[in-house]
């Protein structure tokens, strides 16, 4: 059974991009306009992944030769700015609490994002994405809580 922490979200190919996914949550008691103005203003704990993103970590797993494993996300403290993000490979179960997201393709391996719940709470709201270009290629996190990012692109600050 899934924590109130835990999110599972399954997309099927044709839905286009993957918006973030509705969290599972136990029902709030009534609040007042204040309370609810501040409850809204908070981030999202979740995240989104693009549809290129999805590709990519499917093709990733692929090379690696572990098509049921998943990807990891998160921040670790340092780099030039004070927090850097993080992707790395995961074949090991989701631990708990964890953020998993799984989008589901026919006729495809299922990818699976997993995030830990320290770090939702610095990407929440943001979009993992693929990015292309002639001078750069790999994952970029969109991220609405950056405050200022460093040159390198990889160490950022928050609000």
């Amino acid at each position: 059974m899934q924590s109130s922490e835990e999110t599972t979200t399954t997309r099927p190919a044709d839905a286009g991009a993957y918006p973030a996914p509705a969290t599972t949550a136990h029902a709030a008691p009534a609040q007042s306009n204040g309370a609810a103005a501040e409850a809204e203003a908070k981030p999202k704990r979740t995240l989104a992944v693009s549809d290129a993103a999805v590709q990519a970590v499917r093709a990733q797993l692929a090379k690696r030769g572990t098509p049921e494993g998943a990807i990891r996300v998160g921040i670790r403290g340092g780099g030039c700015s004070g927090f850097s993000y993080v992707i790395e490979f995961d074949d090991k179960p989701p631990r708990s609490g964890d953020l998993v997201l799984e989008f589901a393709e026919p006729d495809k391996a299922t990818v699976r994002v997993l995030c830990d719940k320290k770090s939702i709470l610095y990407l929440g709201g943001s979009v993992l994405d693929w990015e292309k270009t002639l001078m750069y290629q790999g994952f970029k996190f969109k991220n609405p809580q950056e405050a200022t990012r460093c040159g390198c692109g990889h160490s950022f600050t928050v609000a």
